[in-house]
């Protein structure tokens, strides 16, 4: 539970917002119950002392009225028996604790005693937290595995659990076996929702991740069959196709699953192995599929009539593909029956471009990707405007390998060969024209392979140019799927909305930032493909410009900033090969990019831009170098929010921002008059006033004219991945929030207007907005600490 402060000091807004509200409660029932069970973190002291006197204070009015109970022991009251146990002791069989256990449970007198209950303070049962879904145990690990066999012979109505911040109730539950709960008298609950403290692991988990595909074996069956077709795809030239799977099972359950693997051969023969990961020992399959679905996804009777049709969207990767059906659920696969091989026409063709700006405001960059080394055939594009005759521009090619990745599971079951990814850099565009395109490989024999189709793009206008120009930012989009499988409805949610959004509106965009957190593939490789044909659409029109998120970066040990697993391994290695971005080294991901009236300064968070550090000295640089006549609307970027944030998290932190975050910026945002920062990482939107040091320095909320005196903090984090709660502390600075799904859109008019709006990606339409109206000389006004040095010399 914790200790809260009744004066508002230092605890009760910040650390245990609830405390007091659970003792209010309790004191003002005491009549009503006999008995206190406080299973574990009382005060939350963590080594401050003083603390444990003020717990105690707070509580007197209920421990010296009631029993209050606290540590391992067995006690009876009345008709009920408690044994407690000492989860920070070992439990397991053979122990001191596992023979005491045993021994109280069997002591109880059932006749007289009729209610057993069992507590201790770790989920030593069941519970669907986060923490514990990523381990994959949905409980403290070895948590049940000796205990359950106690609980069901001594018949336990009731286990109680803490440590999780939240309140969960099972059904009466024995043992998992294939996902399906085995009736008994033991019941479960986790209750212990007095406090909240801030959750350090992944937001979301990616769907691959739950299938324990080192764990799968063997299981034929004769009489199940599953069939895939057609068996030759992009005969039109196509590079995604609708597959249509039948399959047959005379032993069907809910919980038999189809995995989508590719290559189509998906034995132990691919394996990489390494000592010290678990995951690594040889199973039979040992690469993960690129997608799954359950059986009866499109048939609700599968379990009965043991048949389903599903239709599965397969995209152009490079190889061939396989279905195979397993029983088992997720947790224990068992391989029963697989498919035909099909696939596409040519795996090797080029697919998926994406532009990127260059180094030059007149530079173009068109990258792709294809089967093609560069010792099979030479990668190219041809490009030029209509009715003239096309140029060829040579590519560069790189790839990266399973010994590139930084660990699990990118390096083992996640890994994918990425095939091999071309970037042709296309120079001296004339401003605002446009080119059309297409990428190709000239074989050795002399013959050339092109991509489907013709693209075009327009070219940026020259830097200080007056006209319209618009551009799209957000983060933390992520990918999903069309045809229902493992992702769209429980991981990315709003994804293709978003996506949709983009494309439908694609010929009012000029250019586009997504600002972190891009695919969440998480160590599983094949999704990257998956993203680019996803966003194809988009980034084949307009530039599509990234910036580095914990979910590409960050690995313990690989010299992140951060040293969480977010990327799963994959240590920025496929990102920034994906992508192309104009920095001079794209292992740091900060670069900066000019769009006609705009300066843009993107910032990597995943490595330190504390004042000092090599990102800091660049940010100043960035700034710095703009000329606010021609290029007036100066934009920062950054994936975590080193600004301004309501979030949850951030504001049980108490600083509402990445912790130092606007420590060091700030005086360089208002040094040089940053109009808007953009960041993602929280997955809402939130609109700050123009703020400096915490201040609002304008009191118009949706127009400015003239001086604005500060920068306007925008998080737009809410593409497509699970949304972030709110705090409930009502900020000064913040304006609006909204916990919903969407993207801002910014137009330049000119030089002295711009428009700022955010839609909802539901609808595409506005729910906020706001106008900058401003001269030169607004810009060049001076404003608290951003004024230029003066002397009094004539």
């Amino acid at each position: 539970m914790g200790k809260g402060e009744r004066d508002g000091a230092n605890a009760y807004s910040n650390k245990h917002p609830v405390a007091l509200n659970t003792t209010y409660a309790l004191i003002k029932d005491l009549g009503n119950f006999d008995m206190v069970l406080h299973r574990g973190d009382m005060s939350y002291a963590n080594g401050y002392i003083s603390q444990w006197d003020q717990f105690l204070a707070q509580m007197e009015p209920i421990t010296s009225k009631v029993p209050y109970m606290v540590a391992r022991y067995s006690t009876d009251y009345g008709m009920f028996h408690f044994c407690v146990a000492d989860a920070e002791h070992d439990w397991r069989i053979g122990t001191e604790q596992y023979a005491f256990i045993e021994r109280y449970l069997a002591s109880a007198n059932r006749h007289k005693q009729t209610w057993l209950i069992f507590a201790a303070h770790r989920v030593l049962g069941y519970s669907s937290n986060k923490w514990y879904g990523l381990e994959g145990s949905f409980e403290e690990p070895m948590g049940r595995e000796h205990l359950q066999r106690l609980w069901q012979k001594y018949k336990v109505d009731i286990a109680i659990f803490g440590h999780v911040h939240n309140y969960e109730r099972v059904c009466p539950i024995y043992q998992i076996l294939n996902r399906i709960s085995i009736f008994s008298l033991a019941f479960y609950v986790v209750l212990a929702s007095a406090h909240l403290v801030k959750d350090d692991y992944p937001i979301t988990e990616q769907p691959l991740s739950k299938i324990a595909i080192h764990r799968s074996v063997l299981a034929l069956h004769d009489e199940a069959s599953i069939n895939a077709y057609p068996t030759v795809l992009g005969l039109k030239g196509k590079d995604v196709e609708w597959v249509t799977v039948e399959l047959k099972h005379p032993k069907p359950s809910n919980d038999d699953w189809i995995g989508v693997f590719s290559p189509a051969k998906f034995n132990a023969s691919t394996c990489y192995f390494e000592s010290d990961d678990s995951k690594q020992q040889v199973p039979y399959i040992c690469s993960a599929p690129i997608k799954y679905t359950f059986a009866n996804y499109s048939n609700p009777g599968y379990a009965k009539t043991g048949k389903s049709r599903i239709k599965f969207q397969i995209i152009n990767q490079r190889a061939d593909f396989s279905f195979a059906l397993f029983s088992g659920g997720l947790s224990n696969p068992k391989l029963v029956a697989y498919s035909n091989f099909i696939s596409f026409a040519n795996p090797k063709a080029p697919v998926y471009p994406r532009l990127a700006l260059g180094k030059s405001w007149n530079e173009m960059t068109v990258t792709w990707t294809s089967g093609y080394n560069i010792n099979e055939a030479t990668p190219l594009v041809s490009w030029g405007v209509k009715g003239e005759r096309a140029m060829l521009t040579p590519a560069g090619t790189l790839t990266f390998h399973q010994n590139s990745m930084c660990g699990s599971p990118a390096s083992t079951v996640g890994w994918r060969d990425p095939g091999f990814i071309h970037t042709s850099f296309l120079k001296d565009l004339w401003p605002n024209t446009k080119y059309f395109y297409k990428m190709g490989h000239k074989l050795t024999n002399g013959t050339y392979i092109w991509s489907k189709k013709k693209f075009s793009f327009t070219s940026p206008p020259y830097p200080g140019q007056e006209s319209l120009q618009r551009v799209v930012i957000f983060g933390d989009l992520g990918k999903a799927e069309r045809d229902g499988s493992n992702e769209y409805n429980n991981y990315q949610p709003g994804s293709l909305n978003t996506t949709d959004q983009l494309i439908n509106d694609i010929n009012n965009i000029d250019v586009v930032f997504h600002i972190g957190d891009i695919v969440y593939s998480n160590g599983y490789i094949s999704q990257w493909d998956q993203f680019t044909s996803q966003v194809e659409p988009i980034a084949s029109a307009v530039p599509y410009m990234i910036a580095s998120g914990n979910h590409e970066r960050d690995v313990p040990g690989s010299g992140s900033f951060y040293d969480g697993n977010d990327s799963g391994g994959e240590c920025g290695v496929p990102a920034e090969t994906t992508f192309y971005v104009p920095a001079e080294n794209r292992a740091k991901f900060w670069y900066s990019a000019d769009y006609g009236m705009f300066h843009f300064c993107v910032a990597d968070t995943e490595h330190d831009w504390r004042e000092g550090s090599e990102q800091y000295k660049f940010i100043e640089k960035c700034l710095a170098s703009v000329d606010r006549k021609n290029q007036p609307w100066l934009i920062f970027a950054a994936h975590r929010v080193l600004g301004y944030s309501s979030d949850l998290y951030y504001a049980f932190e108490g600083s509402f921002a990445e912790p130092q975050g606007r420590e060091s910026l700030q005086k360089l945002w208002q040094k040089y008059k940053v109009d808007i920062a953009f960041y993602g990482h929280v997955h809402n939107y939130e609109r700050s006033c123009p703020v400096y040091e915490e201040q609002c320095v304008n009191s118009e909320k949706s127009h400015y004219s003239g001086t604005v005196n500060g920068t306007i903090h925008v998080v737009v984090g809410g593409a497509g991945a699970h949304l972030s709660e709110f705090s409930d502390i009502n900020t000064t600075w913040s304006l609006y929030k909204d916990h919903d799904f969407g993207f801002v859109k910014m137009t330049a008019f000119n030089q002295s207007s711009l428009l700022f709006e955010y839609k909802k990606s539901r609808d595409g339409k506005v729910y906020d907005s706001f106008a900058i109206s401003r001269d030169y000389k607004d810009v060049l006004a001076c404003v608290h600490d951003g004024c230029e040095p003066t002397t009094l010399a004539s």
